[in-house]
C-alpha cells in the first residue's frame, strides 16, 4: 500500500470514528434531555461535569491530592445543589440561587476569562485555577439543568446558537480566512470565521424570534425588541469564542492537544463543551429575567 493510500485510509477511518461518536452523543443527549425529569437530568449532567472536572484538573497540573480536592469539591457542590433541602431544587432552583451561580459565572467569562485569553495569562496559583474551574463548571451545570427544568427545547435553542456559530466559523474560515484571530492560542481560527459566525447566528436569532411568545415571553415586541434579541444572540456567539480560546489556552499551557480521550475522534469533554460552558450561564440569566418562573 502506498503512503498516500495509507494516509487516505487513516483519514477516512478517523472521520468515520468522529462521525460515529458525534451521532451517538447527539442521540444520547436528545434522549436524556427529553426523557428525563429535572432531577434525573441534573444527576446525568453532574456526571458529565465530574468528567470535565477530571480533565480540568489534568490541564491545571493538579497532583493526586489536589485532583481529589478539586473533583471531590465539584461532586460535593453538585450534590448539595441537587439534594440539599435548604437549596430548594425542585423543577429548577429558586431564582436567587440560579442568579447567584450563573451571574458569578457570567461575570467570570466577561471580566476574567476574556482578559485571561487576551493576555495569554496562566495563574501560578493552584487555588486560583481550582476556583476558576468551579465557577466555570458549576455555572454551566446550574444553567443547563435550570433551562431543562423549564423546557428541553430551551436547552436545544440555546445550544444551537453555539453549534451554528462554531459550524459557520469553521466553514467561513476555511473558505475566506486570511487574518488569524489568536495565532498563539488557536492558529486555525480567523477573524473571517468570527464574522461568518456572527452573520449565521444573527439569521438564526431572527428566525427564532417569532417563537418567543410560545416560550413564555410576554414583553414588548417589534423591531427594537428583535434587534436586542439578535444582539444578545451575537454576544453569546462571541462569548462562546472566548470559551473555545480559553480552553485552548489551558491546553497550550499544559502542553496537550486534547483535554482528554473519553470521546473517540473528539478528545475530551472540555473539547466538546468549551464554548457551551461560556454561553449557557448568561442564557439562564436572560431566561429568568424575560420569562420568569413557569
Amino acid at each position: 500500500m502506498s503512503a498516500a493510500a495509507y494516509t487516505d485510509r487513516s483519514l477516512a477511518s478517523a472521520l468515520a470514528t468522529r462521525i460515529g461518536t458525534a451521532l451517538a452523543l447527539i442521540a444520547g443527549v436528545l434522549v436524556a434531555l427529553f426523557a428525563s425529569g429535572p432531577l434525573a437530568w441534573g444527576v446525568l449532567a453532574l456526571l458529565v461535569v465530574l468528567a470535565a472536572a477530571h480533565e480540568w484538573a489534568r490541564l491545571a497540573g493538579f497532583a493526586r491530592g489536589r485532583w481529589l480536592v478539586f473533583v471531590g469539591g465539584t461532586l460535593v457542590l453538585g450534590l448539595n445543589l441537587l439534594f440539599n433541602p435548604a437549596v430548594g431544587f425542585d423543577r429548577g432552583w429558586p431564582a436567587g440561587v440560579a442568579l447567584a451561580v450563573c451571574g458569578t459565572a457570567t461575570l467570570f467569562w466577561l471580566f476574567v476569562a476574556t482578559p485571561w485569553v487576551l493576555f495569554r495569562w496562566q495563574p501560578a496559583s493552584p487555588l486560583l485555577l481550582a476556583i476558576a474551574g468551579w465557577i466555570v463548571l458549576i455555572g454551566a451545570f446550574v444553567a443547563i439543568v435550570d433551562l431543562q427544568a423549564r423546557s428541553p427545547w430551551l436547552v436545544l435553542a440555546a445550544m444551537a446558537i453555539v453549534w451554528i456559530a462554531d459550524t459557520a466559523a469553521y466553514f467561513t474560515g476555511r473558505r475566506f480566512g486570511r487574518h488569524k484571530l489568536a495565532p498563539a492560542i488557536s492558529p486555525g481560527k480567523t477573524w473571517e470565521g468570527v464574522g461568518g459566525a456572527v452573520v449565521a447566528v444573527a439569521v438564526y436569532a431572527a428566525a427564532l424570534a417569532p417563537f418567543a411568545p410560545a416560550a413564555g415571553y410576554r414583553g414588548p415586541q417589534g423591531a427594537g425588541a428583535l434587534l436586542l434579541w439578535v444582539a444578545f444572540a451575537v454576544a453569546l456567539a462571541l462569548l462562546s469564542v472566548v470559551g473555545d480560546l480559553y480552553e485552548s489556552l489551558l491546553k497550550r499551557h499544559a502542553g496537550v492537544k486534547d483535554s482528554g480521550s473519553l470521546l473517540p475522534g473528539h478528545g475530551g469533554i472540555l473539547d466538546r463543551t468549551d464554548a457551551l460552558l461560556a454561553a449557557m450561564p448568561p442564557v439562564s440569566i436572560a431566561v429568568l429575567f424575560f420569562l420568569g418562573r413557569p
